[in-house]
């Protein structure tokens, strides 16, 4: 498997087959020595699979291009983001990879929607969730926020049937708005004391890093970012409210 091996160490399951199969055929077919079509088609269809960290960064990374072209222009810091990312999981030769993968990618026509249904469909929802906190990343990587790339990835989460709430709550972690702390738990300032505790109890357990402790111990470390986030909202309510 060459150069691909810590990749392909991770996993690929319902990743083969679909639109995702079908944008990565070349790779698969050139990584198995098979063609990539047939084959991938029957390792997806009518089974289930649990999320592996190659379908995580495969994902990732198509959904990462779509982020990118969204206003018309990629910038330096958004590759640099993502080849961090990379580096972090997989080492410095595959993060080089998965940068050129990602250059081949953002001259494609994505099928962005058949895309994330083919995710949502086979990806559990903690994982969805960290896809759509890494996209939030990837866009502020330039320390600035277009509506265009905020748009793709608010679009991207309701084909993922990730839930409003949801989305605000992560977009808050990024784009502070009017009570941002009370939207990233999920609850709003006419809540009881009692309400916000027991919203931050929910929180802390939807985004507990453990939830993707199935991707491997890396991903697990970055899952830690979102429940830092909730982590710091509690506290900032806490403090407004002097909730001991």
């Amino acid at each position: 498997m060459g150069k691909y091996a810590k990749w392909i160490g991770g996993g690929l399951g319902w990743f083969l087959g679909g639109p995702l199969g079908a944008l990565f055929g070349y790779f698969v077919g050139s990584v198995f020595d098979r063609p990539a079509d047939s084959s991938a088609e029957t390792l997806y269809r009518g089974r289930t699979y649990r999320t592996t960290a190659g379908d995580f960064s495969m994902s990732l990374l198509v959904l990462v291009s779509a982020v990118m072209k969204a206003d018309g222009k990629v910038v330096k810091s958004e590759l640099d983001y993502v080849k961090a990312f990379f580096r972090n999981q997989f080492g410095e030769e595959t993060a080089k990879e998965a940068i050129h993968m990602l250059r081949d990618m953002l001259k494609q026509d994505i099928p962005i929607a058949d895309v994330c249904r083919q995710i949502s469909r086979s990806m559990e929802y903690s994982s969805r969730l960290q896809l759509l906190h890494m996209l939030f990343g990837v866009s502020a990587a330039d320390k600035r926020f277009y509506p265009g790339e905020i748009s793709v990835i608010e679009s991207i989460a309701r084909n993922l049937n990730i839930s409003k709430k949801d989305i605000d709550s992560i977009k808050n972690m990024f784009i502070p708005s009017t009570d941002s702390a009370y939207k990233i738990l999920e609850t709003d300032p006419s809540a009881t004391d009692g309400e916000v505790k027991k919203a931050y109890r929910r929180m802390a357990r939807k985004y507990h890093p453990d939830t993707v402790s199935h991707l491997g111990e890396d991903f697990r470390v970055v899952a830690n970012e979102k429940f830092k986030k909730v982590n710091e909202a509690y506290e900032n309510i806490k403090k407004e409210r002097n909730i001991i």
